[in-house]
């Protein structure tokens, strides 16, 4: 006899990306930052520990409120702070699907938004990309239309695209909330600033940041959400009473009051991406054009697992995804390799490997 709920009995669980707690590990396969956050971050950290770490951090998280209202162009009670992205995507959950409601996500795409709506209890269904990555909206639309939650990672992940304004106001739910997951925007070419909270359909809109990856603060569990005071007061009343701890706060404050730090960084990921990418290429694979820090790499042959496998045995990691019911892939079966940028050494190291085993 189990005495868990039945949601939590029915499903496996969200699998995160190995993290090997030994070194001289090659880590190419969680979208980490391959570079240090700014040397701010840790004078920050440090204030913050030596400060009165006996009372309970400001649990508005006020001051960061104020510094990302500044970056992204609107009030600060447009914010919510959350302990990672991932917190506030399951804020937003357990704040706008019940039970009785829909909740609908790309496929393939990031397979954590399904679990959440199996632990809330609530019927989920994927909307489904073309081989090209791209929507057709005879098919989703029904399933938009009926919908009280919708996700959409804008990029996506695994496959690093990113849609257009006119594709993502389409995909709003008539009588629902649009969450666009910018975990990776600060990685495309243009990255958006919440423009579509200004649109008509703006108070339906979510927008969710997080600092694991352009503001390389992937151990310092820290994200927010961008929307209309009307949506962010809602769901203040579904978060911990203290989400965010005073040392996260003090270093997401001062990671975003340095966007000069964190936008050479971008600039150096993009470069490497680009060269990533023709070298890829060249060995055979076939490369989406990404807008995020990773790319998604499928070879001819098939043999994604035995790639894989054959680059942990050199201590490289990178993540091998499969996608089941994916009625455009061979077998039904979406597979293939989505790699991190790291550093240009770490690429050359990986890209040295792929040589002998491709």
């Amino acid at each position: 006899m189990s005495l868990f709920r039945p949601e939590l009995d029915r499903i496996a669980g969200y699998l995160p990306g190995e993290q090997p707690q030994d070194s001289g590990w090659t880590k190419l396969n969680t979208n980490e930052n391959p570079y240090p956050p700014s040397p701010r971050v840790v004078e920050a950290i440090t204030a913050a520990a030596q400060g009165k770490l006996n009372l309970y951090p400001d649990p508005l998280g006020t001051k960061f409120r104020q510094a990302a209202a500044e970056v992204s162009g609107v009030d600060p009670d447009w914010i919510l702070p959350g302990n990672g992205s991932d917190e506030v995507l399951t804020i937003l959950t357990r704040s706008f699907a019940g039970s009785s409601d829909q909740v609908a996500f790309p496929y393939p795409s990031y397979i954590l938004y399904e679990t959440l709506a199996d632990l809330q209890g609530t019927r989920h269904v994927r909307l489904p990309l073309e081989p090209d990555w791209s929507w057709d909206f005879n098919k989703v639309m029904p399933i938009v239309e009926q919908s009280k939650l919708v996700f959409v990672p804008n990029p996506n992940s695994p496959s690093g695209n990113r849609w257009t304004w006119d594709d993502l106001i389409s995909l709003t739910p008539p009588r629902g909330v649009l969450v666009l997951d910018e975990a990776y925007g600060d990685f495309a070419d243009h990255p958006h600033r919440g423009e579509l909270l200004n649109s008509t359909i703006g108070r339906q809109i979510v927008i969710t940041r997080t600092f694991s990856k352009s503001y390389s603060l992937a151990g310092i569990r820290f994200g927010f959400a961008l929307a209309h005071p009307s949506i962010i007061a809602g769901l203040r009343k579904m978060k911990d009473s203290y989400n965010c701890d005073a040392l996260s706060l003090a270093a997401a404050t001062a990671a975003i009051q340095d966007q000069a730090w964190m936008t050479a960084n971008i600039a150096k990921i993009r470069a490497t991406r680009e060269r990533l990418t023709s070298a890829l290429a060249q060995l055979g694979f076939h490369v989406v054009p990404s807008q995020a820090n990773f790319v998604w790499a499928t070879h001819p042959t098939g043999q994604h697992k035995a790639q894989y496998d054959a680059l942990r045995a050199r201590k490289i990691l990178v993540r091998y995804m499969s996608f089941p019911d994916v009625d455009w892939a061979q077998d039904k079966r979406l597979d293939g390799l989505r790699i991190t940028i790291g550093t240009d050494d770490e690429i050359d190291t990986l890209l040295k490997a792929l040589k002998e085993i491709v």
